[in-house]
């Protein structure tokens, strides 16, 4: 069933069902196409007029309560992989917005851009984050894409949190893509658990899965795909961290929810704060992305 939420002479939105529990948004402007997961507050996909998608998701992602959905950006909040203090990781890996159905709160849509305010807001979820918080997550999609995740915390103590914009890339192959200034960054190499100093990033084949830290300028990167002779840009904002990550082939053989040869279609490219942060008391900190598209000239 589709049913039209917003509409004017630039572009459309509409509701639809992406499964018989998961209600979600596709988006047709002037300038782009996208869908949203209401479950998860997730953007499912972005194409700007004139370019291949942005962003990759997978042929067979599970669309069930409960379950994340493989590709787009899945929200890691308010945590990213196990909680610090949850060193057996029972809690799980990565928190639990990206398993919540969000509220729209506003849909505009202009000459330029369409805007989707979403909002979810919960009490005492998990021993881990036990305090009443709100979310508020604002997308704008045209020729560029940017997001907002606005955390409230709306108790009398302070919290901390990690998080992630975990966004999965679409490219035309791993071993096509570089991004040049992942070089002079220090990082962590989740797969053996070493610390690094800075060294030659080669390209994305898996499996790799490393947190890179943010030193100034470093906000800014640059994918390169030579094969599809484009660049896809991120600009973050109040992030200390890139986590870079692609699985390879043997782990993704095993993922249900990675269609066959999917790992060869993407990398993640995630604007992170692994490190715990203190939300305060009845405050608010916004953590963003900016996605930009163009051709190699």
């Amino acid at each position: 069933m589709v049913s039209k939420l917003a509409s004017n002479q630039y572009g459309r939105v509409r509701s639809i069902k992406l499964a018989d529990n998961i209600d979600g948004l596709v988006i047709k402007h002037q300038h782009c196409t996208a869908k949203i997961s209401l479950y998860g507050g997730q953007v499912l996909s972005w194409q700007p007029k004139d370019q291949q998608a942005v962003f990759w998701l997978s042929e067979t992602a599970n669309y069930q309560s409960g379950k994340a959905i493989r590709g787009g950006i899945p929200l890691c909040w308010p945590w990213f992989g196990a909680h610090h203090h949850d060193p057996e990781n029972k809690a799980g890996n990565h928190g639990f917005a990206r398993q919540q159905n969000w509220q729209i709160d506003k849909i505009e849509i202009s000459a330029q851009t369409v805007t989707i305010i979403l909002v979810w807001q919960g009490e005492n979820m998990n021993s881990l984050f036990p305090v009443a918080c709100q979310l508020k997550q604002t997308l704008v999609f045209g020729d560029d894409f940017n997001q907002n995740l606005e955390m409230i915390n709306l108790s009398s103590d302070d919290i901390e949190y990690t998080a992630a914009l975990h966004s999965y890339f679409r490219v035309s192959h791993p071993k096509n893509i570089k991004i040049a200034k992942l070089s002079t960054l220090k990082f962590d190499d989740k797969l053996t658990g070493e610390r690094h100093e800075p060294e030659a990033f080669i390209n994305g084949v898996g499996p790799v899965d490393r947190i890179y830290h943010i030193a100034g300028e470093q906000q800014f990167l640059r994918i390169v795909d030579d094969a599809w002779q484009r660049v896809i840009e991120i600009t973050t904002k109040n992030t200390a961290q890139w986590v870079f990550w692609n699985p390879g082939f043997e782990a993704a053989k095993n993922m249900i929810d990675v269609h066959q040869n999917g790992e060869l279609e993407f990398v993640c490219l995630e604007a992170a704060n692994t490190t715990p942060q203190v939300l305060a008391a009845n405050s608010s900190l916004v953590i963003s992305q900016k996605v930009a598209v163009y051709s190699i000239i």
